[in-house]
């Protein structure tokens, strides 16, 4: 009988050294039987400073995770969508960084941060799955901050089309938020390409 892990660093470790894992589930699963709690745009779940006790799941809607800043302009870190997680970063720390702003009408499922912890040591596969989520976020935040230090508009979407490809029709609008410049600013781009 295998010894209990105590962390999950040991347990992934453990996972990457043995046979080829297949990730037969998604961690989102372990939501599946949370309470539900619907949220009106500009409702807060929580605010920085505020004891972590429970972790959140965005079933449907989009919630921004905010800082304010000391000169009253407020930093969106992330906007969390159906499916994303909402400040996973919180398994860590004692309290949250940052405020959670309901951006849409959203349903969230909501879990006592412990019973979480206990269902990702209980199930290695979920671990992983919930890991191999935040590298591909990493890398995507990587690729967005060396493009957001490009200078010019072409510049900029040259190279997000050389890692995202030729978005999806009408979705030209949320390229423009992704590199950092205005709607009409990457409009005058494409219609530049286009002569």
């Amino acid at each position: 009988m295998s010894k209990p892990h105590s962390n999950l660093a040991e347990l992934y470790l453990i996972l990457l050294k043995g046979s080829m894992i297949s990730i037969m589930y998604d961690w989102q699963h372990i939501f599946d039987d949370a309470p539900l709690r619907a949220v009106e745009q500009g409702m807060v779940l929580f605010r920085r400073g505020d004891s972590i006790t429970f972790m959140y799941l965005v079933k449907s809607g989009a919630v921004a995770l905010e800082r304010p800043l000391e000169d009253g302009t407020v930093l969106t870190l992330h906007v969390a969508t159906a499916g994303n997680a909402l400040a996973e970063a919180s398994l860590f720390a004692q309290e949250y960084h940052c405020d959670a702003v309901i951006r849409a009408p959203a349903q969230v499922a909501i879990m006592p941060r412990a019973n979480f912890l206990s269902a990702l040591h209980d199930q290695p596969g979920a671990a992983l799955s919930l890991i191999e989520t935040h590298a591909r976020e990493v890398q995507a935040q990587r690729a967005r901050i060396e493009i957001l230090r490009l200078r010019r508009v072409s510049d900029r979407l040259d190279a997000w089309l050389d890692v995202h490809g030729e978005p999806e029709k009408g979705a030209w609008i949320r390229v423009a938020d992704q590199i950092g410049v205005s709607p009409p600013a990457l409009y005058r781009e494409l219609a530049r390409r286009k002569k």
